[in-house]
């Protein structure tokens, strides 16, 4: 560029561009003026028309119907006694509380929560205060647990002077609570109260109901269902090692541990099937046989006669000694 060019010149050679560049940048500039335009008269120009939010509100008014279901009237309340660890979800219904109190509180106990005191209840987030306040005189548990102390403690699963004292009292009456040895030796004091505390505290699994094993300590209502339902479809237990088939306790050693402490088992108990007279259907529905060994099992019988033992059942291919195992304390052939 020479010296002697005035800046005037060099900005038109700077402007001086092609035909379509110019149009191009001329629909810009009409591009970028329209839309200037619109959002000035978007901004101040337009009057908005009123909007009518009836619907709406109306709409939101149901949803937070919806949801605050948890402040019940204590006018509606119709209280009666009640265990808050054995009430059902009709019942919890029928003291007046909503759907969205029964359903924490059933997800509390299935979770293996527990009541131990009215208190317990109390924290309860779904219950208001004054909702409490109503079902208080009705809930059948202690207002709170005992205080803690003392050289023995009080603490659950602890054998306490009092204990001791009430085991020295029926001691005549639980002749398996000796002092002595067999051979003639006495037992140690801490053997004797930790046999006296397993044998008051001991439940039959068989003849047991919910209200029993709920009160054991460490059972939850979701253990004791848990249970009773595979107990019912067993027909009872002949040997404590079966509640590691209970689907709740598979996962869980120390809670089985400590069941074994705190239940008993009696076999006489168990419910046994006729094996040369059920039905496949009966059969069937134990889990120890199902299907696949129900109906070649009693396709066997029908071709080879009745069974004189129990034991001959292995001569049919679908019995293997595991399912004969499992299987035969549950089998009679009477």
């Amino acid at each position: 560029m020479s010296k002697d060019r005035t800046w005037l010149e060099e900005l038109r050679d700077v402007l001086n561009v092609h035909q379509s560049e110019r149009r191009g940048v001329t629909a810009l500039m009409l591009l970028f003026v329209l839309l200037f335009g619109a959002v000035v008269y978007e901004q101040w120009v337009r009057t908005p028309e009123p909007t009518d939010h009836a619907a709406l509100e109306h709409r939101v008014h149901q949803w937070i119907a919806a949801r605050a279901d948890t402040t019940v009237d204590a006018a509606t309340l119709t209280p009666f006694p009640f265990d808050p660890n054995l009430l059902e979800r009709s019942e919890w219904l029928a003291l007046g509380l909503s759907e969205r109190q029964v359903d924490g509180i059933l997800r509390y106990r299935d979770k293996g929560g527990r009541f131990r005191s009215k208190r317990d209840l109390a924290r309860m987030y779904t219950l208001p205060g004054e909702l409490y306040a109503q079902l208080e005189p009705y809930i059948q548990l202690p207002d709170s647990l005992p205080a803690r102390g003392g050289k023995r403690g009080t603490r659950k699963g602890t054998w306490t002077e009092r204990d001791e004292g009430e085991g020295r009292s029926e001691r005549a009456q639980r002749p398996w609570v000796a002092d002595g040895r067999a051979d003639g030796t006495e037992r140690p004091v801490s053997e004797r109260r930790a046999e006296r505390w397993t044998a008051a505290r001991s439940v039959e699994v068989n003849s047991a109901d919910s209200a029993s094993l709920v009160a054991l300590p460490g059972v939850g209502p979701a253990f004791a269902r848990g249970i009773l339902k595979f107990r019912d479809k067993l027909g009872g237990y002949h040997s404590l090692d079966q509640l590691a088939e209970v689907y709740v306790l598979k996962d869980k050693p120390d809670a089985l541990e400590r069941l074994r402490t705190l239940l008993v088992v009696d076999p006489l108990l168990v419910r046994k099937l006729p094996i040369n007279t059920c039905t496949v259907e009966e059969l069937a529905a134990h889990p120890y046989a199902g299907w696949k060994v129900a109906k070649p099992l009693i396709a066997y019988r029908k071709n080879h006669g009745p069974f004189a033992a129990v034991e001959d059942i292995r001569a049919c291919q679908a019995v293997g000694e595991e399912v004969l195992r499992k299987l035969a304390p549950y089998l009679t052939v009477e």
